[in-house]
């Protein structure tokens, strides 16, 4: 499996003043670990760049992604994040401009994606968007 990691997990497990234990960071750790191929893109490297202070807490974040895998967006998913994201506006979902961006990449790239954010688990209802969900539970669409 490929796994897209969110911002949303990667800020809980890269938090020193809590302990996190939540499901999806769990599911980060082992993929990690081996259980799946780990992948990310830029914005997801900025975003956590910019809501970690300091440059030891940003050089370590750099060197931790230099391991991932990156995709990157091109102007054919520019286009088709904007289709999705109005879809799922005018089914009553707001899904944000990145949060689109992100979505067309793990569609593109039949990436499941693991999030804390339920805006997805709302778009994937839309598409054929993929969300991460415990084991035993059924894969959220």
């Amino acid at each position: 499996m490929t796994l897209f990691v969110d911002t949303s997990v990667w800020s809980l497990a890269l938090r020193r003043d809590a302990e996190a234990n939540g499901a999806e960071v769990q599911a980060l750790k082992g993929a990690l670990a081996g259980d799946a191929v780990v992948v990310t893109t830029g914005l997801v490297l900025q975003e956590l760049l910019q809501g970690f202070s300091g440059a030891k807490a940003s050089q370590q974040i750099v060197e931790r992604f230099t391991s991932l895998a990156l995709v990157q967006p091109d102007r054919d998913d520019h286009v088709a994040a904007a289709g999705l994201r109005n879809t799922c506006r005018r089914a009553g979902v707001q899904l944000g401009t990145v949060d689109a961006l992100i979505a067309q990449l793990c569609l593109r790239h039949e990436m499941t994606l693991l999030s804390t954010d339920q805006d997805f688990v709302h778009a994937a209802r839309h598409c054929a968007l993929e969300v991460w969900s415990p084991k035993g539970a059924k894969p959220r669409r």
